[in-house]
């Protein structure tokens, strides 16, 4: 069996067994690592945020979303990841803690088991290409929201431009692109879903131990 029929078959099964809550669309989230290291507070999870293994664009969540507003959270009682699942995901997902908020806050909400909805996340992240620009960085690079929307757009010709949204941190720093997908994981666009606003967009370098 292909696997997309396959991902569909059980993905039935799963949704039957625990239904969707009412949501529009899928935002899928690629948090961009060195910014999120260099913000104050916070225990940075050396999996992330190690020097010398740095990493650019990491899953933040696959999330539920509404065409008028934010989708719906923490919609059944989660049991926790069973722990062959959360290996499996740590080349996506750097930290433990992190797979199991995501499931909680919003997998429940997905109608899909946690097996399934951790396959989404697989499937719409391996369907996604980092701009060239974006995938060593080496120096800081000072941008806008439009231009790091527009090369993710030129780096995906399969998904809409309207189908990434950038968003910031209070000091421009770039915090996440997120790529919009439907119900069946095709790439949409985002509609109303909000963006940063900043003028402009920095990007930290990758830090290196060499």
């Amino acid at each position: 069996m292909k696997p997309l029929l396959r991902f569909a078959a059980v993905g039935a099964l799963a949704a039957a067994a625990a239904p969707a809550a009412d949501f529009s669309f899928y935002m899928l989230s690629l948090s961009y690592a060195p910014n999120f290291c260099a913000q104050a507070g916070g225990n940075k999870d050396p999996r992330e945020c190690n020097p010398s293994r740095p990493a650019n664009f990491v899953v933040h969540g696959l999330w539920p979303q509404n065409d008028n507003g934010r989708g719906p959270e923490k919609c059944a009682p989660a049991r926790p990841v069973r722990a062959d699942l959360v290996r499996s995901m740590l080349s996506y997902i750097p930290t433990e803690s992190l797979i199991q908020h995501e499931w909680a806050t919003h997998g429940t909400c997905s109608g899909l088991s946690a097996d399934e909805y951790f396959a989404a996340i697989r499937r719409v992240r391996d369907s996604v290409r980092i701009p060239p620009a974006y995938t060593d960085v080496n120096r800081p690079i000072a941008t806008s929201a439009q231009n790091v929307e527009d090369e993710f757009g030129q780096a995906n010709p399969g998904i809409p431009r309207s189908g990434f949204r950038v968003s910031c941190y209070s000091d421009g720093g770039l915090q996440e692109v997120r790529v919009c997908f439907d119900k069946k994981l095709n790439a949409r666009d985002c509609g109303k879903a909000a963006e940063c606003t900043a003028n402009r967009v920095f990007l930290a370098p990758m830090r290196s131990g060499r």
